[in-house]
């Protein structure tokens, strides 16, 4: 059964707070990466690049866990112990240029990142909250 994102910690993951997305490495060992995420109502949606570390450690193993700090109160946080529940590439591109207007102001995540334009594949993660732990 999901566990329940509150209302008074939503706005952590809704951004522009950037999270940390931990996932697990094909020995076990944790890997974390500092990401952008937005949620679709109950779960937490990440975007990534295909082949990247946190991709492939995301299609072997699904559990994860994303902390989001407030940058306002640091003893203010939220933990979500989850398991990424689908993996799509359908509307990567739309998702990654959302965030990127969020979280830079930039309308075109290929704008903020011209390197990246026709080398990568943007993949959708839709993180499914199994455990959730807040703080303040």
């Amino acid at each position: 059964m999901a566990a329940q994102i509150p209302a008074s910690h939503r706005d952590l993951l809704d951004g522009p707070v950037f999270i940390t997305l931990v996932t697990l490495m094909p020995d076990g060992r944790p890997q974390a990466t500092p990401v952008w995420c937005n949620t679709d109502g109950d779960y937490v949606l990440v975007n990534s690049a295909r082949g990247r570390q946190k991709d492939r450690n995301m299609r072997r193993d699904p559990r994860v866990s994303i902390v989001a700090i407030d940058p306002q109160n640091p003893y203010r946080w939220i933990e979500v112990r989850g398991q990424v529940v689908a993996i799509t590439e359908e509307g990567g591109i739309e998702h990654i240029n959302a965030l990127c207007k969020l979280y830079t102001g930039i309308e075109d995540y290929y704008d903020f990142s011209p390197g990246a334009k026709g080398k990568e594949t943007r993949v959708i993660y839709r993180v499914e909250p199994v455990r959730v732990i807040v703080q303040g």
